[in-house]
């Protein structure tokens, strides 16, 4: 089973579509239960750090999603569920994360335009499952004011704005997107792809 997680923060539906699009059936459900009983979950998101990690604990679901990765279970975080899965934010304060990789969210340097909103090209930076249909070069959706500053050993693809901003990331089972596959056309259609192979 695969679930998408409602925790109040992310565009649900658009998300699904395109996975389906793809042959990725998903659930999407706020219940810990099912979470539990999952394969592969999914952490889309919208907004705030804080708001998000703040959600997934109200209903214990920073836990559930912690269990289920040490058991094996691929987490996959788009947009801000990507910056969920690193140790802490410092959004407007500073937040503990998921602690899945290693790292912090820092905001981006002043640049002509924050956020960072718009198309962007990617460059890999390793050969991974998730790049089998990528090239560099190839232009994906971006809309993010902080970005994951790490050691980079997980970094699978980056993209430049003002800095070397990883897009694709990578640490085992644990997987993030920091664009939007859902909004990224043919490439982003691709990018899911690969992954349902991957998880399959």
């Amino acid at each position: 089973m695969k679930v998408i997680v409602d925790y109040g923060l992310g565009n649900l539906k658009s998300l699904q579509t395109a996975l389906e699009g793809q042959g990725i059936e998903t659930l999407i459900s706020k219940d810990p239960g099912v979470i539990l009983e999952a394969e592969v979950i999914f952490l889309p998101g919208v907004g705030a750090f804080r708001d998000a990690i703040t959600s997934l604990a109200a209903d214990g679901l920073d836990e559930v999603v912690r269990e289920k990765s040490r058991a094996g279970a691929y987490v996959v975080g788009i947009c801000l569920g990507m910056q969920l899965l690193y140790d802490r934010s410092y959004e407007n304060g500073v937040y503990e994360g998921l602690g899945l990789i290693p790292g912090e969210i820092v905001k981006l340097r002043e640049m002509p335009k924050i956020p960072h909103m718009g198309w962007n090209d990617l460059t890999v930076a390793r050969e991974d499952p998730l790049t089998r249909y990528l090239t560099t070069g190839d232009y994906v959706y971006f809309v993010h004011s902080y970005y994951a500053r790490s050691g980079g050993e997980e970094i699978v693809a980056w993209t430049g704005y003002g800095e070397k901003i990883p897009a694709i990331v990578r640490r085992g089972n644990t997987i993030g997107f920091q664009f939007h596959p859902e909004k990224s056309g043919a490439v982003g259609a691709a990018l899911l792809k690969a992954l349902g192979e991957m998880i399959s």
